[in-house]
């Protein structure tokens, strides 16, 4: 069965299940890290996020598969590609040369030395070591011998559907693309509605293992030396408690040391000094010292680059791989070679522009100010939804749109989901006890954005409410939200112990 599969698409496998093993291998490391963290924030007494009902999921290997997923369709996807256009280029136009081969082990070094700058990564470095070799040889083993330009141009030429639909596709390009993608194609049936919640079920796992200081929600410190004569050393405390970075106990591993060296400060990380600064600079400039220190901490800044850059270009051109690769081997069982590959190649163009079809009825541009009220009040939800981007996108007050209360118990997560954008710009106090009640809306997205709304409108009021949701909830992405909602209400961490 595997040897009916195009050498791309077989290779492509190979490269996959090998991001598989490291990808989860690393989340899961990176989980019990983050588990002992959080562990430690609790037992101070501080809020934690994730809660309590999360917090034993770190611990188990399910998380770390599936979290792993992220980097296999995107780390593993870039360097599976990589590899395979190194070695086509490698046999078909420069014949096995030893002075490419030269240039690309040189490209291979370079590439392992950048991800390593800032101290060994040694799973970065596996995904570096293991794919692009595994890919590259198998890649030259399994394509077949050919000198011929009529070869290279027929396969060459295979590649046209996958440009032309990158140009077309390309044309979607916009703030809200990802957004579309979610509320168009994910959200309008069963299957992608699946899609989306394994998303936001286990992306955070990933996130953990790359994220700088600066983007984690929680951080931890210790204060060593400091002299705690006049209060300062409390005073530096609650001010590093309000920069989300909490002061733990002496035993505890923590992201952040700051130990007295002269007349300075040194700002440290796994017993590495990042940075010298004064007391009275770290006290009146800490939002910026602690920035700087996040910047020179972070070991992982051309892995994520590399990462998002391949969820952007690698996973669609994979997909695309792994779906003509599907095609081809239904095909191949009762058509030849080239008629395989030539039905295999339109079937997914026109997959490729059927999946742009929603976007055609999902689009707000059409919605003037003039059509607003009536398409308030559509009978086509996106429509509706149309409607709301664009009260949005020209900040007017949804409160003048009364029939807007007929989309809080609407079917549609993406209506709900877009009301409550809208409703966080409202300055109309009955919007408000709106937003209250969809505080328990059963969509976790929906919930996530009407935290966030919240926490935009700046009523301290809803602080007790939000904490016992945090508490409560079994969702971590609505538990991050709820937190980041708080801290904007200006709300601070405080030991209950």
């Amino acid at each position: 069965m595997m040897k009916r599969l195009p050498v791309t698409g077989r290779v492509m496998l190979l490269g996959l299940c090998m991001a598989q093993i490291i990808a989860t291998i690393q989340v899961y490391l990176s989980n019990l890290q983050f588990h002992r963290s959080i562990s430690a924030i609790r037992d101070a007494g501080y809020l934690i996020v994730p809660n309590e009902t999360i917090l034993p999921r770190l611990l188990e290997l399910k998380p770390a598969f599936f979290g792993g997923i992220f980097f296999t369709l995107s780390t593993g996807t870039g360097l599976s590609l990589l590899a395979i256009a190194a070695a086509w280029l490698c046999k078909r136009l420069f014949l096995q040369k030893r002075l490419f081969l030269i240039v690309l082990t040189c490209i291979w070094i370079v590439a392992l030395g950048a991800a390593n700058y800032r101290g060994f990564l040694p799973l970065v470095t596996a995904y570096l070591l293991l794919i692009p070799p595994l890919c590259f040889f198998a890649t030259l083993r399994w394509l077949p011998e050919s000198n011929r330009k009529s070869t290279v141009l027929r396969e060459i030429l295979s590649l046209l559907p996958l440009i032309l639909l990158t140009g077309i596709w390309a044309s979607q390009m916009g703030s809200d693309l990802f957004l579309d993608i979610r509320d168009n194609i994910l959200l309008s049936n069963p299957a992608g509605k699946k899609i989306n919640e394994f998303y936001y079920d286990y992306t955070l796992y990933p996130a953990e293992v790359f994220k700088t200081e600066k983007l984690k929600l929680l951080k931890t410190c210790r204060l060593e030396e400091i002299d705690a004569a006049k209060g300062a050393r409390r005073l530096i405390e609650r001010k590093l408690i309000y920069n989300d970075y909490l002061p733990l106990g002496e035993r505890t591993t923590v992201d952040l040391t700051i130990r007295k060296d002269g007349k300075n400060l040194a700002l440290e990380r796994e017993g590495k000094t990042i940075l010298l600064t004064t007391p009275k600079e770290f006290s009146s400039r800490m939002p910026s010292v602690l920035k700087e220190f996040s910047e020179k901490s972070d070991r992982y800044r051309y892995f994520r680059k590399f990462t998002f850059f391949s969820i952007l270009v690698g996973f669609p051109v994979t997909l695309y791989v792994l779906v003509y690769s599907l095609f081809y081997l239904v095909f191949s069982l009762f058509l030849g070679i080239r008629a395989s590959s030539i039905t295999s190649s339109v079937l997914c163009f026109a997959v490729g522009i059927a999946l742009l079809l929603p976007f055609q009825t999902g689009s707000g541009k059409d919605v003037g100010v003039e059509n607003l009220t009536g398409a308030m009040v559509s009978d086509t939800w996106q429509v509706r939804v149309s409607a709301l981007k664009a009260i949005r996108e020209r900040g007017l007050e949804i409160g003048d749109f009364p029939s807007y209360k007929e989309m809080i118990r609407s079917p549609h997560v993406p209506e709900r989901y877009w009301l409550a954008t809208v409703l966080k710009k409202s300055r109309v106090p009955e919007t408000y006890g709106d937003l209250l009640a969809m505080l328990d809306d059963p969509h976790p997205n929906v919930r996530c954005k009407v935290v966030e709304a919240l926490g935009k409108r700046g009523r301290k009021d809803v602080v007790a409410t939000i904490i016992e949701k945090i508490t409560t909830s079994d969702h971590w992405y609505f538990q991050w939200y709820a937190y980041r909602a708080l801290r904007s209400l200006g709300w601070k961490q405080k030991k209950s112990i």
